[in-house]
């Protein structure tokens, strides 16, 4: 199975506070370092250190050949990379506070410029028994799935972030939802904070999708049918929790397409984003399997 991940390329800057700043507050930043991240960068990243075959594809500025130079590095291919000369690449602002929390401001920049001829062109090379994994930080979403779904491949969405423009999309096309519970209150359309509930109300709308619902410090749940799985936390010491929800997405979706079944999926991806939580950073943040299974022993 061949995933394509259609989605950010992101320059981060990240801010070590002594707490997230407040309306009319100034404050200094105890360190700033730069980073590769993008919820697609990312995740295409947690994809190939997992294992899988993934293309990555997506837009950067003529200061974002970095971005794929890690991309490539990680073992992921970069073809349909769009590199773009008029537009500088997308970037984040991200405070980071001592327990490891973190804010998020992004800027979508080159993320914004995927045209219908680029896509296209891009899913000309994918067909059925692929797969493709989509997130919410790039434009023409809505296009993307449909022409993808014409071609007969499956979809994956990390639901992230959450807008009212999502909730209009053709989530009915979705094979995969992987979100956390506010997105799974969203895209089910409830105000209800159970989380069993969400999961049962996100599998009634949509009775043919796999939802995998991530709970932070509760775990994760999973449903399709009458299929249920479940997994709790590996507690780790929390450093920069920035990548750990990419990297379990990058991590699950392998997994599946290693033929793992839900329930040891769920186990590794767990597992691959306590190692992600204990390291500053996004991208350099993710482990290798191999690190996973070594991580597995240890814990056994």
């Amino acid at each position: 199975m061949k995933i394509l991940n259609i989605g950010s390329l992101n320059i981060d800057k990240v801010y070590t506070m002594d707490h997230f700043v407040t309306a009319g507050e100034t404050l200094a930043s105890k360190h700033m370092g730069t980073f590769p991240g993008g919820k697609g960068l990312n995740q295409a990243v947690a994809l190939a250190r997992a294992g899988a075959e993934v293309y990555a594809a997506g837009a950067v500025g003529p200061d974002g050949q970095f971005l794929v130079d890690i991309l490539k590095e990680s073992g992921a291919n970069v073809d349909h990379v769009l590199q773009l000369s008029d537009v500088d690449t997308g970037h984040a602002i991200i405070q980071l506070d001592p327990s490891g929390q973190n804010c998020i401001i992004t800027a979508p920049g080159a993320n914004g410029c995927l045209s219908e001829e680029y896509i296209d062109a891009t899913l000309s090379h994918f067909g059925p028994g692929d797969l493709l994994l989509l997130q919410n930080e790039t434009n023409n979403i809505p296009y993307i799935m449909r022409k993808a779904k014409d071609r007969g491949l499956q979809i994956a969405i990390n639901a992230s972030p959450i807008t009212p423009t999502l909730l209009t999309y053709p989530l009915d096309l979705v094979d995969y939802f992987i979100i956390n519970e506010i997105e799974g209150q969203s895209i089910a359309a409830i105000q209800e904070t159970d989380h069993e509930k969400i999961l049962e109300a996100l599998l009634t709308k949509f009775p043919h999708t796999a939802v995998v619902l991530t709970l932070g410090s509760h775990g994760v749940l999973y449903g399709k049918g009458s299929d249920r799985a479940s997994h709790g936390i590996f507690k780790v010491d929390v450093v920069d929790t920035t990548a750990a929800g990419d990297t379990f997405c990058g991590y699950f979706l392998t997994s599946i397409a290693k033929g793992l079944e839900p329930q040891q999926a769920l186990h590794m991806a767990s597992m691959a984003s306590a190692l992600a939580i204990g390291v500053k950073g996004a991208a350099n943040s993710i482990p290798t399997w191999s690190q996973v299974e070594e991580f597995e022993k240890s814990h056994s």
